[in-house]
């Protein structure tokens, strides 16, 4: 079970959220850490086993930090309530792409072949950098494919860490750890996502 930091007082939340305006990053972290409890509460009515509650409470960590980062005050309501919407609707967002697919595939299974009639697999396409791999204008071809799927069915995190894992539409290739850092997540959940989107894609590459 973990244990998270006690909520700020209303005396200490109005200070952080001063300071965070004026551009204080430190205050930042405060928020979230301190509002942990709020994300493990909310995340609690979609748990149903123990290892998806530390995968819920991470995606919800998300929506805290996205609450912090869009949060005005000047609107009159409350960081709480306002955050509590945010959680909920990134944690409904995720549930929503896992109820499309649940089977294993392998990144390793072909999915066509080339003009050659050699078999390309999903690993293949996607690391469209190593030039000893398939058919450039193939896997240019493929590529196009997988952009266009992407956007169809994954999930806006899903892809962001597919564009990045793999360097695709021009961003540069990160590490899964690197991935991490920028999303406030654990590596290990970064990976969890990536397989889960490799696995979409796979899925409908095939079909």
């Amino acid at each position: 079970m973990k244990t998270f930091l006690v909520p700020l007082t209303q005396e200490e939340e109005t200070d952080c959220l001063c300071r965070l305006k004026n551009g204080e990053q430190g205050a930042k972290e405060e928020l979230v850490l301190h509002n942990m409890r709020l994300v493990a509460h909310v995340a609690k009515k979609y748990v149903s086993s123990e290892e998806e509650q530390e995968d819920l409470i991470s995606i919800g960590t998300i929506g805290l930090m996205k609450a912090v980062d869009s949060f005005r005050p000047e609107y009159g309501n409350k960081f709480a309530t306002y955050a509590i919407r945010c959680v909920d609707n990134e944690l409904l967002m995720h549930l929503r792409s896992k109820k499309k697919q649940r089977k294993e595939v392998s990144m390793f299974e072909p999915i066509g072949t080339d003009k050659e009639g050699n078999q390309i697999q999903l690993v293949d396409v996607l690391e469209f950098h190593d030039k000893n791999v398939a058919d450039e204008v193939t896997k240019r071809e493929q590529m196009k494919k997988i952009c266009t799927f992407m956007n169809d069915v994954l999930s806006e995190r899903e892809a962001f860490i597919i564009r990045r894992r793999y360097g695709i539409g021009g961003n540069q290739e990160l590490t899964q750890r690197e991935i991490a850092r920028a999303l406030g997540i654990s590596r290990s959940y970064v990976s969890r996502i990536e397989k889960r989107a490799l696995e979409k894609l796979k899925k409908v590459i095939s079909e």
